[in-house]
């Protein structure tokens, strides 16, 4: 009798050879990590390649003390150009007071725009786009636009 050489594990079987849990291995799928094909009934497959990512994976985590959110992060940002210029240019942005908005009135500004974006936030308000006091295209309060 001729053994037949197998050419992908199921999740269970790819748990237990690499010793991520099968739910792991989900989450590395779902953050765009290792995508491994799939059976014509929708079973997860993983040859030896996704096998090769998922232990060099395990290595990056170890060798450079990731987190697996850092780096499906990671790679969200490669995937994502503008996601990407976004996140470089509020890291590379310096605080700016508005120029409707005086120096003392700074703070209660900034607590009020921090209170309306949780309250828009919650889930009563369905998580409505939210509008702060101050801001020019905001009704203002005591009925004059500002």
């Amino acid at each position: 009798m001729q053994a037949t050489a197998v050419d992908a594990l199921t999740i269970n079987e790819a748990a237990a050879t690499t010793g991520w849990s099968a739910r792991m291995l989900r989450y590395i799928e779902s953050v765009g990590l290792v995508e491994p094909r799939r059976s014509s009934s929708g079973y997860r497959l993983y040859g030896a390649a996704e096998l090769q990512r998922l232990s060099t994976l395990r290595e990056l985590l170890e060798s450079h003390a990731l987190e697996l959110s850092e780096v499906g992060f990671a790679s969200r940002l490669a995937r994502e150009p503008g996601l990407r210029e976004a996140i470089e240019q509020w890291l590379s942005a310096e605080p700016a007071r508005p120029e409707y908005v005086s120096a003392a009135e700074w703070l209660r500004f900034e607590q009020e725009k921090h209170q309306q974006l949780l309250a828009a936030a919650s889930p009563e308000n369905g998580h409505a786009k939210p509008r702060w006091a101050g801001d020019p295209g905001a009704p203002a309060t005591d009925g004059k636009r500002r």
